[in-house]
């Protein structure tokens, strides 16, 4: 199994369960590690041939920017299960984390793998 990675992907969002978290957009952050086959997209040096993280990424920032969930776990399964079934990927590994939400810490966050590994 190869993996194809997304790091650090900072995305604008509502998110969060207090009444002033709701009027505002606050940033998350994604890392994302997905199972791919990369042998053929190595070999015709096509991407028609490769798991295309740039899709990957538009897709996911236009539907997180869309979101307003209230945890970040909510969040986290429907990124996962919209990774998985649009393109059909596998098995992922996705870190979401809330930067700046709780005083003292960088970060919060889970940590999610979703589907087989091959």
């Amino acid at each position: 199994m190869d993996i194809v990675y997304i790091n650090d992907l900072k995305v604008d969002t509502v998110i969060g369960i207090f009444d002033w978290e709701r009027r505002i957009r606050q940033t998350v952050s994604l890392d994302l590690e997905m199972a791919a086959d990369i042998s053929k997209g190595a070999a015709t040096d096509h991407i028609d041939d490769a798991l295309d993280y740039k899709s990957i990424s538009k897709r996911l920032i236009a539907f997180i920017e869309e979101s307003e969930f209230q945890l970040v776990e909510t969040l986290a399964e429907r990124v996962a299960a919209l990774v998985l079934e649009e393109f059909n990927v596998p098995w992922l590994r996705l870190r979401l984390s809330k930067p700046g939400a709780l005083r003292g810490a960088r970060d919060v966050g889970v940590i999610i793998e979703r589907g087989e590994r091959s």
